[in-house]
Order: C-alpha cells, then sequence, then structure tokens
C-alpha cells in the first residue's frame, strides 16, 4: 500500500525532518531557513480555507516561507515537504517572494516536479532514506528549477532582493578582508544561502566571488603600501595572501609594477 507522508516522532539519521513532513537525508543542519511544500497526491480536490478558498486540485503544489495549520491537518491528501534554503540556490528575500505562491500540477514545470513529489511521497520511507543524500540533493535541485522559474515569470520584482543580498555580501566581504579563510563556502555559510547562488549573485555582476575579493585586498594593499613603512610580505600576510611572491605577481599584473616600486614611489613623493 502506498506510503502516505509520516508523522514519526523521530528520524533515522541526523538533519532529517520528523513529524508531517516527508523525510529526506538533506545534507545539512541547524535552524537554516526552510522552503515549504506541499503537493496533493490525492485524487481529490482539497479545499484550503486561507484568506479565501483555495482549491487544490489533484498534482497542485502550494510554496510557503512557513508550515500552515490548514496544510498540516489534511497530512493524508498533501504531500509536505520541508527543504533547507540553502540548497535551492535562493535567498531569504526569494523565499518571500514565492510565498503563497499556487501552481497548477497540469502542466509545465509544475507538472514534472509534482510528479516526481509524489511518486516520492509514494516510495516507502526505508527506500527514500537509502537513495540517500544523492536523492535529497536531486529533490532539492528539481525544487530549485521550480523556485527559479517562479521568480523569472514574475520579472523585476524578484531583481531588488538578489541586488541587496549582493550589497550585503560585499559588504561583509570588505569587513573580513584580513582573514585567511575568508572564501566562498564561509560567506555562503554566513548568508544562508548555497555556494552556487553565491556565485550566480557576482556573475550577475560580470565577476566571480574570488575575484572580488582579490581586488579588493590588492586595493587594500596598495594603500597601505603607500601610507606605511611596512614591508611587503607583511602588508600582503595582513590582508590574506599566503605567498608573497603571489601577491608580487597579481599587484604587478594589476598596476603594472611592482609592490616594491609603488612604496619606493610613494615614499619620493612623501
Amino acid at each position: 500500500m502506498p506510503e502516505t507522508p509520516e508523522r514519526q516522532s523521530s528520524t533515522t539519521s541526523p538533519g532529517n525532518d520528523s513529524g508531517p513532513f516527508i523525510n529526506l537525508p538533506w545534507p545539512t543542519a541547524g535552524d537554516d531557513d526552510h522552503l515549504y511544500l506541499a503537493v496533493n497526491v490525492s485524487d481529490e480536490t482539497v479545499i484550503l480555507p486561507h484568506d479565501s478558498l483555495l482549491q487544490l486540485e489533484p498534482g497542485d503544489i502550494v510554496i510557503g516561507a512557513a508550515p500552515r495549520p490548514d496544510l498540516l491537518s489534511r497530512g493524508e491528501n498533501l504531500a509536505l515537504f520541508r527543504i533547507p534554503l540553502c540548497l535551492l540556490d535562493a535567498s531569504a528575500d526569494d523565499l518571500r517572494a514565492v510565498a503563497h505562491t499556487h501552481l497548477s500540477g497540469g502542466s509545465g514545470l509544475a507538472s514534472l516536479v509534482s510528479q516526481f513529489l509524489t511518486a516520492l511521497a509514494r516510495t516507502p520511507r526505508h527506500q527514500r532514506l537509502t537513495g540517500g543524500r544523492r536523492l535529497a540533493l536531486n529533490t532539492a535541485d528539481l525544487v530549485a528549477l521550480l523556485v527559479g522559474d517562479v521568480l523569472r515569470t514574475r520579472g523585476p520584482r524578484s531583481a531588488p532582493g538578489s541586488h541587496e543580498m549582493l550589497a550585503r555580501i560585499q559588504r561583509h566581504i570588505q569587513d573580513n578582508l584580513m582573514d585567511p579563510d575568508l572564501a566562498p563556502e564561509s560567506i555562503a555559510r554566513a548568508h544562508h544561502i548555497s555556494v552556487r547562488y553565491l556565485h550566480k549573485l557576482f556573475q550577475s555582476g560580470g565577476t566571480t566571488v574570488s575575484a572580488w575579493i582579490r581586488q579588493r585586498r590588492l586595493d587594500a594593499c596598495r594603500a597601505e603600501l603607500r601610507a606605511r613603512r611596512r614591508t611587503v610580505a607583511a602588508v600582503a600576510h595582513s590582508w590574506g595572501f599566503a605567498s608573497p611572491s603571489h601577491f608580487s605577481r597579481l599587484f604587478r599584473q594589476t598596476y603594472g609594477i611592482t609592490p616594491k616600486e609603488w612604496q619606493a614611489t610613494a615614499s619620493s613623493d612623501a
């Protein structure tokens, strides 16, 4: 007999959701934001009183930023998923933009996602957990495509959220330039987004995360070499460059002059 969404009070391994949600071994843990998604896996129309009457036809999908009591109470007809936002190439602003979205499962990408999630919900729990991390990531990738499709159809409304997120990340980078461990992984973790989404944000500005960090560090080193009498190696190290020789090559490629030559020129102008 097909399995309906579980109501177990515990999970098999860390990171799995419990209660009414479909259990998958999501490769993340903690208190990160989540996207909540419900699919009508029954052959009946489900009516949800929420502001106005919302009717979910078989296969229809509802996306939310928080669990809704009216969805949780209809677990026999709905498959409920709670997916970590950091796996979806989406920001908290994107999540708010797609919240309360009702999608017909009869056509388009929503139909594909609905069929996959319905089959997943009907798969016995132990088989889903056997699929492990790969099955969880494939599920997240498919839902990420759906979220991206919703954002694109809404056009420019989603753009300000992306711009604001990029600005916050750039400020974070500026504030942590001297941290030698500053990297895409730590930046993405600090902002509760995926590394892939982080790269996508910078690509929209015509650069990469690493290139943007490198240029800010080079600019900071250039300013300090002009203003202070410290060795090139000391300045490079203080701004996150592990290799003085590598720093010197980058400096010359960027400014057409070596760090020592720049420092000497600055001293003669003083």
